[in-house]
């Protein structure tokens, strides 16, 4: 699909002759497809090279460029080769899992544990093609291996956690914590946009409703990239700040929530 460049917005973390780094918000696109023909990330970095060198060829963008992405509502950090040593380089560094992607997500309930390990293939939904679906025993799917490695704070009836990707499956983090039991906060598609654990008071419904108005979209942001460049041979590290507003809002909402009702949930 040919690349039209836009002029778009784009808060680019870093970039050197081989890669950007692009702190990507939510609800942006990250490539023209069906019902997405415009507007997306790849549209504004087509337009900012364009900038950076009126030979560029848009034409060249899709050969290259997308080593990975992140879900429409997903925001946070995302990098795009700019050349194919980078995209060779980086392809390798998710094939070895030598990239290290880390997330920050709010999820329904208070996880037992502050660490753990979620083992279960991912795949399509059997049924709704547009879902994705834990498999346990591995009959369908491919393999998915993800970790909550960090509590960050604990609100009794959603916890704010630090998760690490192994592989990089489609939905991954979004259907293994649903699997355990922990969707995500707001995430229409796995069932966290409903009030999952707490009352059955109206005034705490009142207050998830509130809640789920201020982050309308899954509360998950892609907080931590570590990764070797073609460039340099250390590795370079790479944080977005956590975390984005409207997550930040109802984390503060929670913490209030908590604050005024002590330990009695």
């Amino acid at each position: 699909m040919e690349i039209v460049p836009e002029e778009i917005p784009l808060n680019i973390v870093y970039e050197d002759e081989a890669l950007m780094l692009i702190n990507k918000a939510a609800g942006m696109v990250v490539h023209p497809g069906s019902g997405n023909y415009s507007g997306t990330l790849l549209n504004g970095v087509a337009w900012h090279l364009k900038e950076l060198d009126p030979d560029f060829k848009e034409d060249t963008l899709p050969r290259f460029g997308l080593v990975h992405r992140i879900d429409k509502n997903t925001s946070g950090l995302l990098v795009i080769a700019k050349t194919d040593t980078a995209m060779r380089h980086l392809a390798k560094q998710f094939y070895d899992h030598t990239i290290r992607r880390q997330y920050v997500a709010l999820v329904w309930g208070d996880l037992k544990t502050d660490q753990g390990t979620i083992i279960a293939h991912v795949g399509r939904h059997m049924r709704m093609r547009k879902l994705f679906e834990a498999y346990p025993e591995g009959e369908h799917g491919k393999e998915a291996l993800s970790h909550y490695y960090r509590v960050l704070e604990r609100f009794g009836y959603v916890t704010l956690v630090e998760c690490r990707l192994e592989t990089g499956r489609t939905h991954q983090i979004r259907v293994h914590m649903k699997y355990i039991g922990h969707p995500l906060f707001n995430d229409d598609f796995y069932g966290g946009d409903k009030i999952v654990k707490g009352t059955v008071y109206a005034k705490y419904k009142q207050f998830v409703d509130n809640c789920f108005a201020i982050c309308t979209r899954q509360a998950c942001m892609r907080k931590h990239w570590v990764s070797c460049s073609s460039r340099k041979p250390e590795n370079d590290v790479f944080e977005t700040e956590l975390p984005s507003d409207d997550m930040t809002q109802v984390i503060d909402k929670w913490r209030k929530y908590v604050s005024t009702r002590g330990n009695n949930y």
